[in-house]
């Protein structure tokens, strides 16, 4: 059977002249399973390879060995794309010049100067599209058969967030402002209680939108008074300890104190900080109440329940948490009284979403309707929520499936290489 489809294979790229000896354009150099590698196909990846190392100013190994692993990876896409066409796996037109697209986007330039781009390399666009083409579909093989193979526990997620924490304390600076209300080296009882009420007047200011600076020139007790209690830019290692512990896990501008020490009470403001990724967004908490058309009830009759339910809620004749536990469809939150929790607003489809972006607090909407039904919804607070520390899990878990995932590509390519039948045929002449 081998030799069946060897042969058909070297008969489709073989010409034979009817006056003359056979001319050959193409031969096959390795049979790979029921594909081949073209002579042609070599020959092209080892000048395109040349033509790079030279654009890069790179050196080479000998020809011989460059034919070699030009011949290793040809088997292993010939391979991939044999199981892509078990598996069905196909990439449309439309995606395939929308990914071009975006390439020659990334490169700043218009679909015409790309391809200008492209002919100035030698290189034909339908041949380049081919080679997109084929690239697209040895990534959606390897996804599809590597994916399943990446494992990765919560404990490896924990270590690397802990491992990115502490490298980024080790970055991290921050630009303090400081203010001491400092008592007597040794300060009574009485001593050490009129200070306190001082630093808490000062922090009473402060918070009511009071300039730091001009605070710090006329009451610090502290050695940058003067320059309005800056303290300058202090990695988090190299500031005394009673502030680094103070600061941990604060924001830009915010205020902290007083803090005592032997000097006095302190009271800290975080100017500016840097080499630490802080990552917030804005949050809110809604309730809602769902009612979903069907055979029996129409979608106005819908909407005319919401709209009387909203009525009595705005009269004070219905509760809406108890509307919500008896009508509402949606049984998640239908038996917290409709309540939704704190959540990203892009959570929500899009006409949930503007709905609520356009109440005030505690406002109840009118009836909308979205793919779910008919709602009345209620805006019940909106506040500015820290993700950071889910960010950083999601970086480490990205971070973590991407070295698994290289590592188990490498894997299954040595696995389904070693299954393979592949036949290295002689070059000519050998």
């Amino acid at each position: 059977m081998k030799l069946f489809v060897v042969a058909l294979l070297i008969s489709s790229f073989l010409s034979i002249r009817t006056e003359a000896a056979p001319e050959l354009l193409d031969s096959v150099s390795v049979i790979v399973d029921q594909g081949v590698v073209l002579e042609s196909q070599i020959a092209e990846l080892v000048t395109v390879v040349k033509r790079n190392a030279a654009e890069n100013n790179q050196t080479l190994p000998a020809d011989r060995v460059l034919r070699t692993q030009a011949i290793e990876k040809l088997i292993l896409d010939n391979l991939q794309m044999q199981m892509a066409e078990r598996m069905g796996i196909q990439i449309s037109d439309p995606q395939l010049e929308q990914t071009i697209a975006n390439i020659a986007n990334g490169e700043k330039m218009s679909i015409a100067q790309f391809r200008e781009k492209i002919a100035q390399e030698g290189v034909t666009y339908d041949t380049y599209r081919e080679e997109v083409r084929k690239e697209l579909i040895l990534g959606e093989v390897r996804r599809a058969n590597v994916r399943r193979r990446v494992y990765i526990t919560q404990q490896e997620i924990d270590n690397l967030v802990k491992l990115i924490d502490e490298q980024g304390d080790q970055q991290a600076e921050y630009n303090l402002g400081h203010i001491l209300i400092e008592f007597p080296v040794e300060p009574t009882d009485a001593d050490i209680e009129q200070s306190k009420v001082r630093a808490d007047k000062v922090l009473e200011l402060l918070n009511k939108g009071s300039d730091f600076s001009k605070i710090a020139t006329a009451s610090s007790g502290g050695a940058r008074a003067l320059e309005g209690g800056d303290l300058g830019w202090m990695n988090i290692n190299s500031m005394p300890t009673l502030f680094a512990e103070a600061i941990q896990d604060k924001s830009k501008d915010d205020l902290i104190g007083p803090i005592r020490s032997g000097a006095g009470f302190h009271i800290l403001k975080i100017k500016d900080l840097r080499g630490i990724e802080k990552v917030e967004v804005e949050e809110i908490n809604a309730r809602h109440i769902l009612i979903t058309p069907s055979i029996i009830l129409s979608d106005e009759k819908a909407k005319k329940m919401l709209s009387e339910f909203r009525e009595q809620v705005l009269a004070g004749e219905a509760d809406f948490a108890e509307l919500a536990k008896e009508h509402s469809a949606d049984p998640g939150s239908a038996l917290k009284g409709g309540e939704l929790g704190w959540s990203e607003p892009s959570k929500y489809v899009v006409d949930f979403r503007n709905a609520l972006e356009n109440l005030e607090v505690d406002e109840i909407s009118q009836p909308v309707k979205t793919q779910y039904g008919w709602h009345i919804m209620q805006l019940l607070g909106k506040r500015v929520g820290d993700i950071t520390e889910q960010r950083k899990q999601d970086k480490a878990y990205q971070l973590l499936f991407q070295r698994k995932f290289a590592e188990e590509s490498d894997i299954w390519l040595r696995e389904i290489r070693a299954s393979a039948y592949i036949e290295v045929l002689p070059q000519q002449g050998e």
